[in-house]
């Protein structure tokens, strides 16, 4: 606005993008617009210059290009844009300095307003009958799920594990039912081994809501039941087994816990929840991106179509300048643009719920036998590597790499998860020799253990630790049926251990009565590790949680956690606009991680 008059920047943008600035076109004159140092001089009709920051002009130009960048459009056709590319065009409002959209579609100028508005969201108190007191982040949180539905947009729940997203969600859902808007049934897609924990949630916080859980052999005899239910409850593997069926229906809402299931665009699981009918998508996930942006963007596919682009686009525009390229500006331009749309808090965020939890890198020297043996394996594995790179590349050499280290860090837990022989029986493992002097005085000082690892079969060898120390445990794995039992023994005081594998326990419990966590095998994925420590480490709790992480000296343990490190900082800079890091291993990974 220059003197209570609208400037149009169109044409300027038009000769920034086309590197035409700096010269007249004849016929043009009101196009013309001069760059100088870091400002683009848009003319005026009445003669002078308006100066504007290169900065707001990219960021608008950044938007513009993103939108036109689709096949099959050439420069003399309008740009139409489908109601799911709307929200895109919108966020140029948030944009510092935004410019105003002008629009005959009342649809696009309301979103406009809505994603204005966003940052301003009232927090919500739990609705009547509702058997639970939110906190006040929890009550921020139901306020942004109500602002969503309002404005017909989805988004992603992506607190970190123990903060309540079911809480939230369950609260989120009796509103609506309250206000007469859940008229048909809501979907809610979970892991099999959270079914139980969704059943004892909704019966504890919110009994107002129909509840039908679609499991097991006889499900097909409640199908009757769906229209006259509030919330469907269904496993992930029953998801494709009874696509048919669901795609047949429309739902009020469809909400994805653990939504990280979806991470693969192409996987089928992925199609089918793309597919389903709703009228509001919801995600839930603590690990929004676990391993590179391209799962993120699977997300957003599900709960806010074409906001990111579609895939090819997304690649170009974001994924591969901000992990190959570092570029810190696209990073935080990608933050901009899912800001409204994806509701995170950390636990640092609302500490004063929780109390303190401590982590302890517990450096685990190897015995000599021991380090013999790894050197073995690592000198072995490292040609392996090599000779499979120079036959194949880096790219094609993905499963060689993976089995490599995969052999590197059971060489660090026990030699005999590699080869259970003579020749391995007789070398000690460092690791469990720790286990054995340690946890006897954990138990004397009265504290409650989880201890994780990947390796089911190595969970087997500590089984036979912890019996000749008579101590008291239990066991889960992928193969244990009777979960919600083994957590109600442990929560009451039964047993002063338990042993679970990561893949199997590291979602889904809700085990307050430990206070003390142990990490056997470190984890390459940070959100993967953190998530397993959050079972104990959660609203509940009322003690101090310790964490021991055991790490191998000078073994490929040590590289692990640099790298965990490294990760950590790609998911960052999503929520803080931090600087980029590159999310795939490169050459000069591959040798840290085999060097002595």
């Amino acid at each position: 606005m220059v003197g209570g008059h609208g400037v149009n920047l169109l044409p300027a943008l038009v000769d920034y993008l086309q590197g035409t600035t700096g010269r007249e076109t004849a016929g043009q004159r009101d196009a013309l617009s001069l760059l100088t140092g870091d400002h683009l001089l848009v003319h005026l009709e009445d003669g002078r210059y308006l100066p504007v920051p290169l900065d707001r002009i990219q960021r608008i130009a950044d938007a513009l290009v993103e939108l036109f960048d689709r096949d099959g459009l050439n420069e003399h056709q309008a740009l139409r844009l489908p109601a799911t590319q709307a929200g895109r065009l919108a966020q140029l409002a948030l944009e510092p300095n935004a410019p105003s959209l002008q629009s005959d579609d009342p649809t696009l100028l309301n979103l406009v307003d809505a994603v204005k508005g966003f940052s301003s969201i009232e927090p919500l108190a739990a609705p009547a009958h509702f058997q639970a007191t939110l906190r006040p982040y929890q009550e921020q949180g139901l306020g942004w799920l109500q602002f969503l539905r309002r404005h017909g947009l989805g988004g992603i729940l992506a607190d970190d594990m123990g903060l309540g997203k079911t809480v939230q969600t369950l609260a989120h859902l009796l509103i609506e039912k309250q206000q007469d808007r859940l008229h048909k049934p809501s979907l809610i897609v979970a892991p099999v081994s959270v079914l139980g924990n969704w059943q004892q949630e909704i019966r504890r916080f919110a009994p107002g809501l129909g509840l039908l859980i679609l499991h097991g052999a006889k499900r097909k005899k409640s199908f009757a039941d769906i229209d006259s239910a509030d919330i469907i409850i269904i496993g992930y593997p029953l998801l494709l087994l009874e696509s048919e069926m669901l795609l047949g229906r429309e739902f009020c809402f469809v909400i994805l816990d653990e939504a990280q299931m979806i991470k693969n665009p192409q996987a089928k699981v992925s199609q089918v929840a793309r597919a389903l009918c709703a009228e509001h998508r919801l995600c839930l996930t603590g690990t929004p991106m676990e391993n590179h942006l391209r799962e993120l963007w699977s997300l957003f596919d599900f709960v806010q179509p074409g906001l990111l682009g579609e895939r090819q686009q997304f690649e170009r525009h974001y994924r591969t300048p901000i992990e190959n390229g570092g570029d810190t500006k696209r990073a935080a331009a990608l933050s901009r643009r899912i800001q409204p749309f994806l509701l995170r808090r950390t636990k640092d965020a609302v500490a004063q719920d929780l109390p303190p939890r401590i982590q302890i890198v517990e450096p685990i020297e190897l015995d000599e036998r021991q380090r013999d043996f790894y050197d073995g394996i690592r000198l072995g594995q490292h040609q392996r590597v090599r000779e499979a790179i120079k036959q194949q590349g880096l790219s094609r050499s993905h499963i060689t790499v993976l089995d490599a280290l995969l052999k590197l860090r059971q060489a660090c837990c026990d030699p005999r998860l590699i080869k259970p022989d003579a020749q391995t029986q007789v070398i000690p493992s460092a690791k469990l020799d720790w286990l054995a002097t340690m946890l006897p005085e954990l138990i004397a000082e009265g504290r409650r253990i989880l201890l994780f690892s990947q390796f089911t079969s190595m969970l087997r060898l500590i089984e036979t630790v912890v019996k000749d120390l008579s101590i008291s445990y239990c066991v889960l794995t992928g193969e244990t049926r009777q979960r919600t039992e083994l957590v109600k023994g442990f929560q009451a005081g039964g047993v002063s251990l338990f042993l679970i594998s990561l893949k199997a326990g590291g979602t889904g419990l809700n085990l307050t009565a430990a206070d003390t966590i142990i990490h056997y095998d470190p984890w390459w994925n940070p959100a993967v590790e953190a998530q397993a420590s959050d079972r104990a480490h959660r609203i509940g709790q009322d003690k101090p949680v310790f964490v021991y992480k055991l790490i191998a000296q000078r073994t490929v343990e040590e590289k692990i956690m640099q790298l965990q490190a490294d990760k950590q900082a790609l998911v960052s800079q999503l929520y803080a606009e931090k600087g980029a890091s590159r999310s795939q291993l490169s050459s000069a990974d591959l040798e840290a991680l085999f060097a002595p």
